[in-house]
């Protein structure tokens, strides 16, 4: 997991990533429809949403085993929760179809505030809960990047 700022990017993150942050800064505005939007066909791409947050209980966690996730804030607040643990046997396994399997949570999750401009990566097996409510539940537009990598 890598958790930083798309204004101010650390010279360490890898240049794969700082690309496809580079790419939403250049392509994605508040005028963007809501969406899949194709960067190199299914090896890179961008899901645009804007979605409600809802309290960390009603929220279940997931993880992904082909591609990481780079998840960006545009406008409002979420709270992410993660485990840096492995994910336990998912309550619904869609990784063969849609690389996508579900859990009721992560073991010893913790939580990260994201406000706009703020990303967090999550590599295929790290256990993620996203749009989590920072206080009373909100829209949030945000950009997930999925990028092929297993």
């Amino acid at each position: 997991m890598i958790i930083g700022n798309i204004y101010s990017l650390q010279s360490w993150l890898p240049e794969e990533l700082r690309q496809a942050i580079e790419h939403v800064k250049q392509h994605i505005t508040a005028q963007t429809p809501v969406g899949k939007h194709d960067i190199d066909g299914n090896r890179l791409f961008m899901l645009v949403s804007e979605d409600a947050t809802r309290p960390v209980d009603e929220r279940k966690a997931e993880f992904h085993r082909r591609y990481l996730d780079i998840q960006i804030v545009m406008r409002g607040q979420e709270g992410m929760t993660f485990s840096s643990l492995p994910a336990g046997k998912p309550d619904t396994d869609w990784l063969e179809d849609k690389d996508i399997a579900f859990l009721p949570e992560g073991e010893q999750e913790k939580t990260v505030v994201l406000s706009e401009g703020d990303f967090v990566v999550f590599y295929p097996g790290e256990v993620h809960k996203p749009l989590c409510a920072v206080g009373k539940p909100e829209t949030v537009r945000k950009v997930v990047v999925k990028m092929l990598v297993g």
